[in-house]
């Protein structure tokens, strides 16, 4: 493989230059690749769709993290649905105030050979007395389980093949039920150019079951086609809104460093551009 070419949006694409395979297998759930890059460092992808790379995962990561926890202020019980790289749990334990951050992946094998072969993307998470891993579906678990989280974060593949499922009405209504009172769900949401209908499907699904529905945006490099949207949903509306300096305490507080992550880009991030707002009808 030479160069790996992914086709994930009708008309266009993105090409890597590929310097050398590490891993490549279809696995119980979906095709599995890792490869070395001169550009994005190393990069895994799925079923032909770029997950992460060395390069510029830290943007996805520290906003999918960072701003439900620091907007919530005091969130001790964390669940992670997928993410199974290890960069969410990662972010998610750099708050001290987190017990516990119970991860529920469906492929073990994404777990096994991310620590493999992208460490440094975990970092160690997953060795933290913290973390309680759970190989198995998220939608089986929120549907089942009697825990209740403070924080929910999605870390889902685009709702085709093994993601799809994490995009529904009934998933979201389950997310609702495990969350406690003033809890907050964040998920992956796709880029709104490319995939409106996303967009429209979570805001219309999510707001069956939440008092405050929305978005926040990132802009991340291998996900092609500008803004990144990231789903919200949450029963206490202030948490979208919370004071700057608010957040700049809790931010000095939390020791984070950041590479993409600021209290101000967390504000502004829910700021959103007017083709994404008419993308959110009822």
């Amino acid at each position: 493989m030479k160069r790996f070419d992914e086709i994930l949006h009708q008309g266009y694409s993105q090409s890597f230059e590929v310097t050398d395979v590490l891993f490549h297998e279809k696995t119980e759930h979906q095709d599995l690749v890792i490869f070395e890059t001169p550009t994005f460092g190393r990069v895994m992808a799925l079923d032909n769709i770029v997950q992460v790379t060395t390069k510029d995962e830290y943007v996805y990561h520290e906003m999918l993290a960072h701003v439900p926890l620091l907007a919530h202020g005091n969130a001790p019980e964390v669940l992670i649905i997928g993410g199974g790289d290890g960069g969410i749990l990662r972010e998610v334990l750099r708050h001290r105030k987190v017990e516990r951050a119970t991860m529920v992946e469906i492929d073990g094998s994404v777990v096994d050979l991310c620590r493999k072969h992208l460490p440094e993307i975990s970092d160690g998470a997953f060795d933290d007395p913290r973390t309680d891993l759970i190989i198995t579906d998220g939608v089986k678990f929120v549907a089942e389980t009697d825990k209740r989280f403070d924080v929910i974060i999605v870390d889902s593949t685009d709702p085709v093949g093994p993601g799809e499922v994490l995009f529904t009405e009934s998933f979201y209504a389950d997310c609702k039920r495990c969350l406690t009172p003033g809890g907050v769900l964040v998920t992956q949401n796709g880029v709104p150019f490319f995939q409106a209908q996303e967009v429209t499907n979570t805001y219309q699904r999510m707001g069956k079951s939440f008092a405050d529905t929305g978005f926040y945006t990132a802009v991340v490099p291998t996900y092609v086609g500008g803004f990144m949207t990231l789903g919200w949903g949450t029963d206490d509306e202030t948490l979208r809104d919370v004071d700057i300096e608010v957040l700049r305490v809790r931010f000095e507080i939390s020791s984070l460093k950041t590479r993409y992550y600021t209290p101000d880009v967390h504000r502004a991030a829910f700021a959103l551009p007017q083709f994404i707002l008419d993308l959110m009808t009822d």
